[in-house]
């Protein structure tokens, strides 16, 4: 499809997408928002990246603006994709649009939302907690809400939301237009979705595998003793911003310290951080005054940042899933990036799931051997890429990384990045 003009959409909504450059519709825009203005259920399934978000706020913007009192309501399971949902949805929208869009999130006074809310709103943005709350207040009414659109469900699912789900829609009318979106749906999604959809229409746009098409990857096998030191290593080695993903809240403040230390300034991101102090980091990451950002998933849903070049799994993640909206956040909408794993001992098996994920049609076995890069999946034939994912590294004896990826202690330590900033200072 050429452009927007061609699906029908009102003038002030094709106004709004020429001002923000919205030109052409993505493949998943193209194909959804039709059978969503016709008035369908949908599943829809996307690869991180490609345009999900305006796929299902493009459809109902039109749909509430073409209506005298019909709203919407979209679940995000996280504050930072809520707060990226609203951002569009309100660009979409445009300034002088007389409709309300309103972001409901936990970390954040109640009484900004409640003022919110007194502007009767007719979108409704937010994570299933803080929803709740408001709903048992009494200070949001979903009556009228005629549109639900949950995104990212599988995340909202591994997260516990269930329940919450479930309470949210007992406010919500039964005749209803339902959006189920995410970038993979695993079988629970696929149950899940013949509770709250009727007779959905099922699309899927850019399977997980092709994801990968522009991302050059690399697994680093190493003892978890030699993870910091190898951290420090490919930092100073790369260029752009870096995202690196740990396991717990605690590991990411231990790795930023010591990268304070060691004279690499690091942001932090993670659940137990204020909501402000949250969009405070983002922003400096944002606007490139933080080069590292140090996360935990949080940061694997819904995170854009258009600059970012590195990904680096410090941890691996526990579910295979989370490795495709890890590494999305790199190489969205067709940009190039890297990915890097380090993978340790205790970790060969959450490399062999993943590993089965990406690579279907490869056989799988995971045995400690030499480490691996891959180049960019468009430029490799198919024996290439089993050997990109495939090819089991050799573990020295000694348990150390190879000599490829980590210096020896007798090595003479390089200058860390920003040290030579921070003199000239002085």
């Amino acid at each position: 499809m050429e452009n927007f003009e061609k699906l029908g959409l009102c003038k002030a909504l094709n106004t709004s997408l020429h001002k923000i450059g919205f030109k052409k519709p993505t493949p998943i825009q193209a194909q959804a928002i039709p059978l969503i203005l016709s008035g369908r259920d949908l599943l829809g399934s996307a690869s991180t990246g490609t345009g999900k978000t305006g796929a299902f706020a493009i459809p109902v913007i039109d749909k509430i603006i073409s209506s005298n009192d019909e709203c919407a309501l979209i679940v995000t399971p996280t504050r930072e994709l809520a707060k990226q949902v609203v951002n569009v949805v309100r660009d979409l929208l445009g300034p002088s649009c007389p409709i309300k869009a309103s972001c409901l999130i936990g970390g954040e006074a109640i009484s900004k939302q409640l003022n919110q809310l007194r502007r009767k709103p007719r979108i409704i943005i937010g994570t299933p907690g803080r929803i709740n709350d408001h709903l048992e207040r009494k200070s949001l009414s979903l009556k009228k809400a005629t549109y639900l659109v949950l995104d990212e469900t599988d995340r909202m699912l591994d997260m516990g939301f269930g329940i919450q789900i479930d309470e949210i829609l007992k406010y919500m009318p039964q005749e209803r237009q339902t959006l189920m979106f995410s970038a993979t749906f695993p079988k629970n999604i696929i149950t899940l979705s013949k509770k709250y959809l009727k007779n959905p229409e099922r699309i899927s746009v850019d399977a997980e595998n092709t994801l990968l098409k522009n991302i050059k990857h690399e697994i680093i096998n190493v003892d978890n003793s030699n993870k910091y030191k190898l951290l420090v290593e490919q930092l100073e080695k790369r260029e752009g911003a870096v995202l690196v993903f740990a396991k717990t809240k605690h590991s990411t403040e231990k790795i930023a310290k010591n990268l304070k230390t060691d004279g690499i300034k690091a942001g932090v991101l993670n659940g137990d951080l204020r909501q402000s102090k949250r969009d405070k980091i983002m922003k400096s990451f944002r606007e490139n005054k933080i080069k590292v950002l140090i996360a935990t998933d949080i940061a694997s849903r819904g995170l854009d940042v258009p600059h970012l070049k590195h990904v680096i799994n410090y941890d691996l993640p526990q579910v295979a899933e989370d490795y495709i909206h890890r590494i999305g956040r790199t190489a969205r909408a067709g940009a190039s990036g890297e990915a890097i794993c380090f993978i340790s001992p205790s970790e060969g098996h959450l490399w062999l799931n993943i590993d089965i994920l990406i690579n279907p049609d490869a056989k799988h076995q995971y045995t400690p051997g030499k480490n691996t890069s891959g180049g960019s999946k468009k430029k490799r034939d198919s024996a290439a890429k089993r050997k990109s994912f495939g090819e089991k590294p050799k573990r020295k004896s000694n348990g150390s990384a190879s000599k490829k990826t980590v210096r020896s202690s007798e090595a003479k330590p390089k200058k860390r990045f920003y040290a030579a900033k921070k003199k000239s200072k002085k």
